[in-house]
Formats: C-alpha cells, sequence, structure tokens
C-alpha cells in the first residue's frame, strides 16, 4: 500500500513487526546531506527535470539518520496531543475500547521507518508510526485513524491474514473512514483535481497499492481485482461511523 506517491499508511500484519527502539543521535559527518546536495535535488525536481534518484535516497537517509531523535519526539508529542483533543482519534479509540481493546501511548509506537509507509498496525503490538514519513500532524492524524480502524476492524471481525479478500476490505475501509482521501488534502497533496467520484478513486488507489505489498499478490492487475471483488459491501460499510466521517 507506493510510483513515488506518499508513503501508505498500512502494511501487511507479517510486515508490521516493530523496527527496534529509537536509536540514540548519531554522530554523523555528513556526505549526502548538505547544502549543495540540496540544491542539486530542488534544480533536478523543479527547473532541469533531470532528477538523481540515487542522490535523493542517500540524502533522505543521512537527513533521517541525522534528525532521527527529533523526528521520534515530534511523533509523540503530536501522537499524545491528538489521543487528548483529535475528534476521530479520540472516537476511534472510545470504539476500540468498547470491544475490549485499549490504543494508548504505549502501544502506539513512533518509530524511524525505511520502507514507504507512514504507519503500521499488529495485532499482538499494537500501531506503528512511521516518524520520519510525517509531512505535519493532520498527516500523522489521518494515519492514526487509519490504524485504528484495522485495530477495530479485527476486534469485531475473525480477519484471515491470508484471505486476500479479507486484507482488500481492511484497506478500503481504513482509506474510505480515516479521512485520508478528503478532497483537500487530495488537491494540495496529491494534485488530484478530480471532482467527480473523487473519494472513490482515491480509496481504490490508496487500497490496490496496500494490496500490491503483501505476499499472493502478482501485480497490479491482481492487486486491483482483489479490490474491486469487495468493493461494494466494503466501502458502503461505515461502520463503527454512522457515515462517511470526513
Amino acid at each position: 500500500m507506493s510510483k513515488q506517491e506518499d508513503a501508505p499508511d498500512g502494511v501487511p500484519n507479517s510486515a508490521s513487526e516493530m523496527p527496534p527502539p529509537k536509536p540514540e543521535a548519531p554522530k554523523l559527518d555528513p556526505i549526502y546531506y548538505t547544502w549543495s546536495s540540496t540544491f542539486s535535488i530542488l534544480m533536478g525536481r523543479y527547473v532541469t527535470g533531470n532528477r538523481d534518484f540515487s542522490l535523493e535516497r542517500k540524502y533522505f537517509e543521512e537527513m533521517d539518520a541525522a534528525k532521527a531523535e527529533a523526528y521520534c519526539k515530534r511523533c509523540e508529542t503530536n501522537r499524545d496531543y491528538l489521543l487528548q483533543y483529535s475528534p476521530i482519534v479520540k472516537f476511534m479509540k472510545d470504539e476500540v475500547g468498547k470491544l475490549g481493546g485499549d490504543l494508548n501511548a504505549k502501544n502506539i509506537h513512533c518509530r524511524m521507518c525505511t520502507a514507504e509507509q507512514s504507519g503500521g498496525f499488529h495485532i499482538d503490538h499494537g500501531i506503528m508510526l512511521c516518524a520520519n514519513k510525517f509531512r505535519n500532524r493532520g498527516h500523522q492524524e489521518d494515519t492514526m485513524a487509519h490504524e485504528m480502524v484495522h485495530a477495530w476492524d479485527h476486534l469485531k471481525w475473525k480477519v484471515e491474514d491470508n484471505n486476500l479478500r479479507h486484507q482488500a476490505c481492511l484497506e478500503i475501509r481504513a482509506s474510505t473512514l480515516s479521512g485520508e482521501c478528503r478532497f483537500s488534502r487530495e488537491f494540495f497533496t496529491k494534485n488530484q483535481w478530480r471532482i467527480t467520484e473523487q473519494l472513490q478513486n482515491c480509496v481504490r488507489r490508496r487500497a490496490t497499492l496496500s494490496m500490491m505489498a503483501r505476499p499472493g499478490v502478482k501485480n497490479d492487475v491482481h492487486a486491483a481485482k482483489i479490490v474491486n471483488e469487495v468493493w461494494e459491501s466494503c466501502f458502503n460499510d461505515t461502520r463503527p461511523f454512522d457515515e462517511i466521517y470526513r
């Protein structure tokens, strides 16, 4: 669930083992994370169109290493704020609680991630938030809501990890209900300007990307086929909300 678009918010349970605890701040002698590299990347992206993807990858790897402690601290501060003040996060926390679950700061972990994802959920470990992948607090809020929908579904239903139709349904519901596919986010962060069926197109795209990361899915055509098979029932199921929240 990434063409270089936003890191997908969910990953397969088998792939979402928690990364190791936050590392101590490294003593880094930058080779790629420099002003000259910054200038070269900006020129390639916005002026010449000739992007050096190898340079970009190494640049951001070094930047993540240098800022790991700050990223994780910001993530934890935002996590605690959202647990207390975000309407959708508070609602999902309460709904998970009604099913016997408990999501809190102890099982919502901020970690540095290398994969192209912004979060993950595992029934045994809780929620993982990729501290180095968030643009802002709103992005983190969407990710927390996405993973909390996964948590609710796992408590409510008997979800089979190897059942691709089950997994596709989880991704459709999480993308629909979390708010990550609302028009304003798609318009300003993805340059998706469609008005007609914008929500449906976004959910299909994100669910298909998520399915492509799962074992047993051959390619994008196979992923899209599985999503289409369960689309109607899963897209229209808004529980635990009365309707799509935002």
